[in-house]
């Protein structure tokens, strides 16, 4: 299992719930959360799903998702 960050425009609790059957439903994703109180709205999965599933289901929200390398 690996955690992963990424930089979203996920701005608010309705955002949240917006994204959330989405990244519920991605095989994968254990736990994750989204940091609406910073800048860069960091979404962070702990999983064994890949970056681009986690960025898929994002972006099936209808939001935006770009991974942070660390």
């Amino acid at each position: 299992m690996s955690t992963k960050r990424f930089k979203t425009n996920i701005k608010c609790g309705n955002c949240v719930s917006a994204v959330t059957p989405s990244l519920e439903n991605t095989p994968g994703i254990y736990t994750w959360q989204v940091d609406t109180a910073t800048p860069d709205r960091i979404l962070t999965v702990e999983g064994d799903a890949t970056s681009e599933a986690v960025i898929l289901a994002v972006e099936l929200a209808g939001y935006e998702a770009t991974e942070i390398k660390e």
